[in-house]
């Protein structure tokens, strides 16, 4: 092997680990949540940027709020999933820049004066740690069960605000029993990797 993790690590976080659709009644608690923050927020971004929020759904009527803007196929699994987890985009994000990038304060007025600009950097770098999310969840033993099937303006509207995109729903637990589907094929890496 050329890789440097261990082959168990390797199986944990990608080989074995499955998109979960069914979990079992084991809660996830606040500290798995910490643990798997305080590992993913070291995954690198543009300028040390971080627009990832995420939002824990863990109250029963939050849950029903949520539940009906998800699509039908999302709807039953998000209703019983130990915890879910709205991942959204903060568009506002360049107002930490002079803390997260000391060296280069003034990046927050020289490149994201703009919102578009910000939007589109926002966009990016969170989609890029909601992946980093994903795997912590797998660090931390769980499976995650990301979504995009949802009406993402009324999830805006009842959680989150205009300085806010939400990018997916993220289930979260201990895998139920047939919690995942067959393994889809992946593309080889001939298919994928130009050299030039």
């Amino acid at each position: 092997m050329s890789l440097v993790l261990d082959s168990a690590a390797q199986d944990l976080l990608f080989r074995e680990a499955r998109t979960a659709n069914s979990f079992s009644d084991e809660p996830v608690t606040e500290e798995q949540v910490q643990a798997i923050y305080d590992l993913v927020k070291f995954g690198p971004t543009a300028f040390n940027q971080t627009p990832l929020r995420i939002t824990l759904v863990r109250s029963p009527e939050a849950r029903e709020r949520l539940v009906k803007h998800m699509a039908e196929g999302n709807a039953a699994k998000t209703a019983t999933a130990p915890l879910v987890a709205i991942l959204s985009a903060d568009n506002e994000f360049h107002e930490e820049l002079p803390q997260l990038l000391p060296h280069f304060p003034q990046a927050k007025d020289v490149f994201f004066a703009e919102r578009p600009v910000r939007e589109q950097s926002a966009l990016l770098n969170a989609a890029l740690q909601a992946a980093y999310f994903i795997v912590g969840v797998r660090a931390a033993g769980l499976a995650a069960g990301p979504m995009t099937g949802a009406d993402f303006g009324g999830i805006q509207k009842e959680f989150l605000d205009a300085d806010h995109t939400p990018l997916m729903v993220v289930n979260i637990g201990k895998p139920g029993e047939d919690a995942a589907f067959p393994r889809s094929p992946r593309l080889a890496f001939d298919e994928v990797v130009t050299t030039v």
